[in-house]
């Protein structure tokens, strides 16, 4: 499936639900590097968007300083997967209500040349994109792609998340 020539762009938003030196979110935020140090280690990742702090948690979308962007680019699915569902990452996945009001869809997936490197103006097109029209080639998440059997076993062993 994968010859090469694209990687596969992941953008995901979450809205804080407390301000970010808020000590409610100190967890979430003392941990953000430790995460995104961890992703740069997975073999298969190949770039996340960052600005002079090391982060994305300091830039805009949606003209909303509560909502967070995280754009990375990921040489395929497998990859991906493996940091998402296997590793601390998933941890801070399954505590997202404590920090993140629910919005939805927050993730949208898309191939790209490889060598390309999505900006925030392309990323947010596509989520819209995905909101607007469902899932296509052009804009999709975890239940579009068939190899992604992590998500698939992830997403069983959390269907009780919200019942509390």
């Amino acid at each position: 499936m994968m010859d090469g020539a694209r990687h596969l762009a992941q953008f995901n938003i979450a809205r804080i639900r407390y301000p970010l030196d808020d000590p409610r979110m100190a967890e979430f935020v003392d941990n953000v590097e430790r995460v995104n140090g961890l992703a740069e280690k997975i073999d298969g990742f190949v770039w996340r968007l960052q600005d002079e702090s090391g982060h994305a948690m300091n830039m805009t979308v949606y003209d909303d300083p509560s909502i967070l962007p995280n754009l990375a680019v990921w040489e395929n699915v497998d990859a991906l997967e493996r940091f998402v569902w296997q590793t601390l990452h998933r941890r801070f996945y399954g505590r997202r209500r404590e920090w993140f009001e629910p919005i939805e869809p927050t993730l949208v997936m898309w191939w790209i040349p490889a060598g390309h490197r999505p900006d925030l103006a392309e990323a947010v097109a596509r989520l819209d994109h995905l909101r607007a029209h469902g899932p296509s080639d052009f804009a999709f998440g975890w239940e579009n792609i068939p190899a992604a059997q992590l998500w698939r076993t992830a997403r069983c062993e959390n269907s009780n998340e919200h019942a509390a």
